[in-house]
């Protein structure tokens, strides 16, 4: 979440928008995060992505400073345009993703930005449209959220858009907004022993999932500051892919095609984009491919996570 200072406007025509648009794509492009929903509005911008081990804040600092830096060259101004850094929480998939998705899209209806529901399908300026096809984005993973919907493209939008519809009456939902275990729990009523003043809940603001999530989540990150990542080389994690799929590293690096080959670089470009967090321009040159075609091949790659991860864990 990023907002204006002092709540000031972020954008202020198309051009704007586009521009922000555009250097979202331009991110994903490279494949370091893949984005489920967004929502861009007049004074604030939300995101809900999967990042790889690529540090969020690396790619929120390119966004926004990029973009900072064109607005003011638009617009003859100086001086900061986002209100401090921006706001990220931690987010538990299972309960929350689909959620989550309804709810960032259905931001501009809720800010009287677009007057129903009809008009908010084809609004450029969310993932929303992007979902229903309207509105062609091609570096939002969109297949990952319909593929939640239903088995064809045709029924999951249909069922997207009526859940989308049910979460209207709703209005806003504050434990949708993280909050860790204070909220997963209840709030302070079911967790009467969290009651300590802000000192004693302020570090679970930035995570929204369950009580064994917030613990978890708190761990890894206590783990993760205190070893250093070990990075994987680029021919390790192709090797890894040809031996899990049976495909050579020349037959995946060469001009050849076809569903196993496909598949190969689809495992590729997730496990090195994903999970390694590296940019996608060295594996775009290994294969011969352009930055778009890796972040496309790490979209199709994520439909079979589960599969990648047992390969991940090799490469550990």
């Amino acid at each position: 979440m990023v907002r204006g200072i002092e709540r000031r406007a972020i954008v202020r025509d198309d051009t704007d928008r586009a521009d922000f648009v555009d250097r979202v794509a331009g991110v994903a492009a490279q494949g370091t995060w893949a984005v489920y929903a967004w929502a861009l509005l007049a004074n604030h911008a939300h995101l809900l992505v999967r990042t790889g081990t690529r540090p969020l804040s690396r790619s929120m600092r390119s966004l926004l400073t990029g973009y900072a830096e064109a607005f003011n060259r638009r617009h003859a101004r100086h001086g900061h345009l986002f209100q401090n850094r921006d706001k990220s929480i931690v987010v538990e998939e299972d309960p929350y993703l689909l959620e989550l998705v309804r709810y960032l899209h259905l931001n501009p209806l809720r800010a009287k930005g677009v007057p129903d529901l009809s008009t908010l399908d084809r609004y450029p300026w969310t993932g929303h449209s992007a979902l229903l096809g309207r509105v062609p984005r091609p570096w939002q993973a969109t297949i990952t959220v319909l593929a939640q919907f239903g088995a064809t493209r045709r029924q999951a939008r249909r069922a997207y858009r009526a859940f989308v519809a049910a979460g209207i009456p709703q209005g806003r939902r504050p434990e949708l907004q993280g909050g860790g275990l204070v909220r997963s729990r209840g709030g302070w009523v079911a967790a009467p022993a969290l009651r300590h003043g802000r000192e004693g809940y302020g570090g679970d603001e930035r995570i929204l999932g369950s009580g064994a999530f917030v613990e978890e989540t708190r761990t890894a990150l206590a783990a993760a500051t205190a070893i250093p990542r070990r990075r994987v080389p680029l021919m390790r994690v192709l090797a890894a892919v040809a031996a899990a799929t049976g495909v050579s590293v020349d037959t995946l690096t060469g001009p050849g095609r076809g569903r196993r080959v496909t598949r190969a670089r689809a495992g590729a470009a997730y496990l090195w984009c994903r999970l390694a967090g590296e940019s996608g321009r060295a594996l775009a040159t290994a294969l011969g491919v352009s930055h778009q075609a890796v972040s496309a091949a790490a979209t199709r790659g994520e439909a079979l996570a589960a599969e990648w991860h047992v390969v991940w864990h090799t490469l550990q």
